[in-house]
């Protein structure tokens, strides 16, 4: 089969979670460190490695069909581009990560409209003077190119516009949180030709319910028991579950196979007062992809 699919990786932080991700949804992606384009174990689809920030840049023009990248940089660059869906993995943890304007620990800025006048640094230059703008606050927006806690710190802003997941490394440079502009996450992306291609559009919905499938898995363990009949009616009662667990006797006696699937964080209580209710054998097991 002739490729037909040009997909776009995300370089840099998100890189290796993304591989891992296609990894768990059936893909095996390849990279060579000299190699811009890594092999893929799918004849439809061809690899390209660029900077999220560039992502939906190249979707737009139609050099890619479609990527990945965050929703911060699809507002960076004011992307006409169709959203496919909503992915929330990072290189830290499962949930949405922040742009928020940061200040030193013991600046008089309270609030956004203390810093008319001010200057600001960040990476997110476009979004961040839109964001101003359209507030009526005149300030100075200028690129940071890294390193941008230590802009506030050694006095060559008056406040930032960082990324953060859990406020830790803002914390950890002496700087407190003023406001959040933005919350932000992993988004499959098409060009709109792209996805009004039949067969392309095809094969990018097959990405998102895998890719989609894989995620919620993540937070989902399987759970499977033996129960005798007296106990049945308490147990199940106690076992949350996308559907209703399935129950099958066992062969020639009064006991009772019991499996469903439940959130991992519920499995440090639930197990000891199953054990506890009179379920034996209970097995925990990880799974790879729920849809």
């Amino acid at each position: 089969m002739k490729k037909f699919l040009k997909l776009g990786i995300p370089k840099g932080s998100l890189q290796s979670a993304t591989i891992s991700l296609f990894m768990r949804s059936g893909w095996k992606i390849s990279v060579n460190d000299r190699s811009y384009f890594p092999e893929i174990n799918d004849d439809a689809i061809e690899c390209a490695i660029c900077r999220a920030q560039e992502m939906s840049r190249y979707v737009e023009s139609g050099s890619l069909d479609a990527g990945l990248t965050g929703k911060d940089w699809i507002a960076e660059n004011n992307s006409d581009i169709h959203v496919v869906s909503d992915l929330v993995y990072s290189k830290v943890s499962s949930r949405p990560a922040r742009w928020v304007l940061a200040v030193a620990y013991d600046s008089t800025i309270e609030k956004i409209d203390d810093l008319r006048g001010k200057k600001v640094a960040t990476e997110l230059v476009e979004y961040t003077k839109r964001y101003f703008s359209e507030r009526g606050i005149d300030v100075t927006v200028e690129f940071s190119w890294g390193a941008t806690e230590a802009k506030v710190v050694s006095g060559l802003a008056d406040a930032i516009v960082e990324v953060t997941e859990t406020g830790s490394t803002i914390k950890a440079h002496g700087l407190r949180i003023v406001q959040e502009l933005m919350e932000t996450n992993t988004q499959l992306i098409a060009n709109h030709n792209s996805w009004n291609d039949p067969i392309k559009r095809e094969k990018i919905e097959q990405i998102a319910l895998l890719l989609k499938g894989a995620l919620l898995a993540e937070k989902l363990v399987g759970l499977k028991m033996n129960v005798p009949e007296k106990f049945l009616e308490k147990i199940v009662s106690l076992l949350p579950s996308l559907n209703a667990p399935t129950v099958s006797p066992l062969y020639q006696s009064k006991w009772f196979s019991v499996e469903t699937v439940v959130h991992t964080d519920v499995m440090r209580d639930l197990i000891p007062e199953l054990r506890k209710r009179g379920a034996e054998g209970i097995i925990e097991y990880p799974l790879n992809k729920v849809i």
